[in-house]
């Protein structure tokens, strides 16, 4: 693959099933079992579903009362989310033998570029063999991982081989995997925008190939550039070893649904005090206060209001929160309120993984 720009070796590893797998982990009398993590069946969200849940249906982020209809022998276990982020620090160890350049995407993801490594090795793929088997020897977990000349091919081949397997996209094999690639399996490119893809006859990556970058900022908006590139293998973002957060929440769902505003207020006033919290850890302010209201059929709407000025403290964040609550008249009894800010003091910090525009171009062998 002849290039402009640089070549990298990136690895997306993805641990499989993560928090339902700790729970089997902890619990071995759940392996086997349908399990969700999360919700039950009267109310609440999956948060995550085990591979014998996932096979009627159940997912993340589905109601609890539809989880146990799709799977009538569903077992719901509580989220622990201390022993999950355990967990997650014991693996991040085992990345940082490797290499300083981790991306943490989540607890159970990351991103890390070995071009250059600790172990000086040049194979990218034999490197992602050996972390997925140390996370399985050192800790009980199983993972999976994406090998290629991004984070965005990386990302993309990390799915394809799940659960425990792997799969490498050598720089040579990029175009074509693109090409050959069903659209929906694109990263970012979400249940909306495939729909409208299809609806202009954009199916699979040669399809989108196939289309001018002013056809696709036409459809597409500022969106239309990056389509444009990805599908030509071309992506620049570099692994951040310090992701700078766009913004910082707290939210909470209620175990019965709010109508009363009186209790509506009780509940922000706990939330804001839980963000105040980590603003204050995190060393974060914002200028723009969002709420965010759930109701009880599951529609969900935000409200934003922007300051001129940077706040942390929860007697400002409560008050915009009553404000943007007070805004317009409920419609329906409320299941979730959250208070997230926005427009943060970081937005415009750079990472010297940022500054850095060294390109690296060796000699590849994925």
């Amino acid at each position: 693959m002849d290039t402009d720009f640089p070549l990298r070796k990136i690895i997306h590893v993805d641990m499989d099933a993560f928090y339902a797998s700790v729970e089997e982990l902890d619990y071995p009398e759940l392996i086997g079992k349908p399990l969700a993590v999360g919700g039950n069946e009267v109310r609440g969200v999956v948060s995550a579903a085990n591979y014998e849940a996932r096979k009627y249906g159940v997912r993340s982020a589905m109601s609890g009362y539809l989880a146990k209809k799709n799977c009538p022998h569903l077992t719901f276990v509580k989220p622990r989310f201390t022993r999950y982020k355990e967990l997650s620090q014991r693996i991040r160890t085992i990345f940082f033998d490797y290499t300083d350049l981790v991306e943490p995407l989540s607890l159970d993801e990351a991103y890390l570029d070995v071009t250059i490594n600790k172990k000086g090795n040049p194979s990218a793929t034999l490197i992602a063999q050996e972390i997925r088997q140390r996370i399985y020897d050192e800790i009980g977990l199983r993972a999976s991982a994406g090998i290629s000349i991004n984070k965005f091919i990386a990302k993309i081949a990390s799915d394809f081989n799940k659960p425990n397997g792997q799969k490498t996209v050598n720089p040579e094999e990029v175009l074509q995997f693109l090409e050959d690639l069903e659209i929906r399996k694109f990263h970012g490119v979400g249940k909306v925008t495939t729909e409208k893809m299809y609806r202009l006859g954009i199916f699979t990556g040669k399809d989108l190939k196939s289309k001018s970058l002013e056809f696709l900022e036409e459809h597409f908006g500022k969106s239309g550039n990056h389509y444009f590139n990805v599908v030509r293998g071309i992506h620049l973002s570099p692994v951040k070893p310090h992701r700078i957060p766009k913004s910082v929440g707290a939210e909470r769902t209620f175990n019965e649904n709010l109508s009363s505003e009186i209790f509506m207020l009780e509940r922000l006033e706990h939330i804001a005090t839980e963000l105040e919290k980590r603003l204050k850890k995190s060393k974060i302010a914002g200028k723009t206060i969002t709420l965010k209201i759930k109701y009880s059929d599951f529609t969900l709407q935000t409200r934003s209001k922007t300051l001129p000025y940077f706040v942390t403290d929860k007697s400002l964040l409560l008050e915009t929160a009553k404000e943007l609550l007070y805004q317009e008249k409920m419609e329906n009894s409320v299941r979730l309120l959250g208070i997230s800010l926005h427009n943060l003091n970081t937005d415009k910090k750079k990472t010297e993984a940022e500054k850095d525009s060294v390109s690296l171009q060796l000699q590849f062998d994925f």
